[in-house]
């Protein structure tokens, strides 16, 4: 009888938040394009207590958006134990002592504590519980004692991660006021990104495709060899010059896309792999006409700056999860038994992303014919002609 009653009213403490605060942490520790979908959630936070100081803690990772995310005045980078995925953090007690008393130090009167629906708040909550912070909300399904002051029914594991986070917000009675994605390039970053383009040849007054093959996990990613299938048709069908970026350890991926396409036209491929800063990504991202990617961060920058974007989106999460809040976009992928699987290796060849280069190329040129008036003849005509080979298989 005494389980019952716990599990039915151990979220009866849950209450609005009253008076101001001076001094906020922010806990998300998570991947670049997570840090994006932050956003709304952070926008908010900073209308809510526009004089307090906005500490956001986050992986190594995702602090490379901290730049773009002019709601936070500071940045604490942490690789936590329990976001360990490859579980090779040493044993190291004194290690996680120091994270609570470096908090305590802060003196934060408040903690709010941001997660996916597989992760647990209690871990960096039981942190804070350590580090004298009065105040810590976030969501979970499963008993916790006090660890957490405020603990927030969690929405449908389905639903996007924007609304996630903006729910556990509400949750608290702070005002959301809208969830788009949103992000603020400094000045000094696009002309960084600018740079980097005319260094390569890209004419910043003209339409370029952004091609990103890369992804944090093999299984969302296209099949390297169809994405170099894909830039070629591209560069075929198109005068569209292409850009294709991936971080240093993408480089094997990146350059073999490009040296697909480098066979019909060489001077109209240009790899960035390597090159660019995460920011500079961002603001790449923004200069484009249109992006091809997969479930990726790239995905989150194009929403942001609300670029015309094609998305191999794999199985392995629903796309109400991760999919573009407002930006024009084409999701391709192939229904499977198993999805959503949350693998990060697939035992059944990637069945959901057993998409033809050439179904590809139909969206991208759709998509450019609408965006692109002044390419429209010539587009409609190469798809009228990706259209005939489909349809020919």
């Amino acid at each position: 009888m005494l389980s019952k009653r716990i599990s039915a009213g151990w979220r009866s403490q849950l209450s609005a938040l009253e008076g101001d605060f001076d001094r906020i942490l922010v806990v998300r520790l998570d991947n670049i394009g997570d840090l994006v979908m932050l956003g709304p959630a952070l926008r908010a936070l900073r209308a809510a207590y526009p004089r307090a100081e906005i500490t956001l803690m986050a992986s190594p990772a995702g602090s490379q958006v901290a730049p773009l995310l002019p709601w936070i005045d500071g940045v604490i980078v942490w690789r936590a134990v329990w976001q360990d995925v490859s579980a090779d953090l040493p044993l190291d007690p004194a290690r996680e002592i120091s994270l609570a008393m470096q908090l305590r130090q802060r003196q934060f009167e408040v903690a709010f504590i941001f997660t996916s629906f597989t992760q647990s708040p209690y871990p960096p909550a039981y942190a804070c519980y350590l580090a004298g912070i009065p105040i810590r909300v976030g969501h979970s399904k499963e008993f916790g004692g006090g660890v957490l002051s405020h603990c927030a029914e969690p929405p449908l594991d389905s639903g996007h991660q924007v609304d996630r986070n903006l729910s556990l917000l509400k949750a608290v009675g702070v005002p959301v006021p809208g969830g788009h994605l949103e992000l603020s390039l400094p000045e000094q970053v696009q002309q960084s990104a600018d740079q980097i383009l005319e260094s390569v040849g890209i004419d910043l007054e003209s339409p370029f495709i952004l091609l990103a093959p890369g992804a944090s996990c093999a299984t969302r990613r296209y099949d390297p060899e169809r994405f170099a299938s894909v830039a070629q048709m591209l560069v075929s069908t198109t005068d569209l010059p292409l850009v294709v970026v991936g971080s240093p350890r993408e480089t094997g991926i990146v350059e073999s896309v490009a040296a697909g396409a480098r066979q019909p036209r060489p001077d109209r491929v240009k790899s960035l792999v390597g090159m660019t800063s995460v920011p500079d990504l961002a603001a790449i991202i923004r200069r484009s006409s249109l992006v091809i990617a997969n479930n990726s961060a790239s995905l989150h920058f194009a929403d942001a700056f609300m670029r015309p974007m094609v998305i191999l989106y794999s199985g392995t999460e629903y796309e109400s999860q991760w999919k573009p809040r407002r930006a024009s976009a084409r999701l391709l992928r192939r229904p499977t038994h198993c999805s959503p699987c949350y693998n990060f290796n697939c035992p059944y060849a990637m069945e959901c992303l057993d998409i033809a280069p050439e179904e590809v190329v139909t969206a991208a040129l759709e998509m450019l014919a609408r965006e692109f008036s002044t390419v429209r003849a010539d587009l409609k005509s190469a798809h009228k002609e990706q259209e005939e080979k489909i349809g020919a298989r």
